[in-house]
């Protein structure tokens, strides 16, 4: 029982870390003139501070500290200590990536290649996906030298699959929180102390920062903080669900991270067929899609985040921890949880805008 209490405390200490400096932070920006300006593919109509990824990257190192300087950490490993070493030393590679975008604008090229090479520095050091593990297989195939490109295009592709899925108030921190608690969740189940404790910190400056992301949005995370979430997703995926005894570990990273994959990889496509560069500013992404339906933006925001959990929900069942019939319960028991709480706001949005004075007046050619 004491292990969740570590997992549980520093989650507590991170989201209040998270909740204390987001503030500051935003101050510190406007005072330098950081900004987000507007342009006409964005939602946001007013500039707005984009580096809110200090304060989720800060707050998870220093509950982490904080975790390590209370003992909390004493009964894990000296391997286990040294995997978590490497994950906060390559994910902090990751944010000053991001962060220098941030500041300077990098080209794309640039930041691709800078996050090829950090990728494989890593890669070097441990950070790997050295097997395949499919079902029907009667062993993990053992990946050799294609080990080394297919992890770097992992940790590059989640690090910009989560900064792409950022195009509306609290979308990339809402989303990376789900998943994030799934992980966390399956790293408890399968006794993973890396996953667990890391995730546990992450998950607590994401609800932390989420506070003042969610619309209205107060400040934005920026690449910085969307690199840093990323990278450590992506390593998480490695060192956690990649390594669990199950025919199913190979697939359930892409199964926990399917939103964010399934949204860059349908824009990139699609960008391709119509012969443009897959980096390329356009309205093609998810978010953008379901608001073409007229969805407002928090409805947007709340769709894809039941896409997400339902999708991480996944995860449990591929493991043997959820049942078919207690997964599908559960997602009927929130899909009429939900459109209760929809049907409510929609009702009372409707009697707010009736109790309004009219705006159409007769003879003036309103109608």
């Amino acid at each position: 029982m004491a292990i969740y209490w570590i997992y549980i405390a520093t989650c507590l200490l991170s989201a209040s870390v998270a909740l204390a400096t987001t503030p500051i932070v935003r101050l510190i920006a406007l005072k330098f003139k950081k900004f987000d300006v507007p342009t006409e593919r964005k939602i946001h109509r007013q500039p707005m501070v984009r580096l809110g990824g200090i304060a989720i990257f800060g707050a998870t190192l220093v509950s982490l500290f904080f975790a390590w300087l209370a003992g909390a950490l004493d009964e894990f490993t000296a391997e286990t200590l040294s995997t978590i070493l490497l994950l906060l030393l390559g994910g902090s590679s990751f944010f000053f990536v991001g962060f220098a975008d941030d500041l300077f604008e990098l080209s794309a090229i640039k930041r691709l290649c800078m996050q090829g090479a950090i990728a494989s520095i890593f890669w070097s050091l441990g950070i790997q996906i050295d097997t395949l593990t499919l079902p029907g297989l009667s062993a993990p195939i053992a990946l050799g030298w294609l080990s080394l490109p297919i992890t770097v295009f992992w940790l590059a592709g989640v690090v910009n699959a989560i900064n792409w899925i950022d195009g509306l108030d609290g979308l990339a921190t809402g989303v990376s929180s789900i998943i994030t608690a799934v992980l966390v969740m399956l790293g408890i189940a399968m006794s993973q102390p890396v996953p667990a404790i890391i995730g546990s910190a992450l998950l607590g400056s994401l609800l932390g920062f989420l506070y003042h992301n969610y619309n209205p949005a107060k400040i934005f995370m920026g690449d910085g903080g969307a690199y840093f979430i990323g990278f450590i997703l992506a390593s998480l995926c490695i060192v956690g669900p990649q390594h669990i005894d199950s025919p199913f570990s190979t697939v359930l990273p892409l199964v926990i991270l399917a939103v964010p994959l399934g949204d860059m990889i349908a824009v990139i496509l699609a960008r391709l067929y119509r012969k443009k560069s897959p980096f390329s500013a356009d309205n093609l992404h998810l978010h953008h899609r379901l608001m073409s339906f007229d969805l407002t933006h928090q409805s947007t925001v709340w769709v894809i985040y039941a896409l997400t959990l339902a999708t991480g929900s996944l995860a449990f069942v591929s493991v043997g921890l959820v049942s078919w019939l207690t997964l599908s319960i559960g997602l009927t028991v929130l899909l009429c949880f939900g459109l209760l709480c929809f049907g409510i706001w929609q009702l009372k949005a409707v009697a707010t805008t009736s109790s309004k004075p009219s705006n159409i007046v007769v003879g003036k050619g309103l109608w």
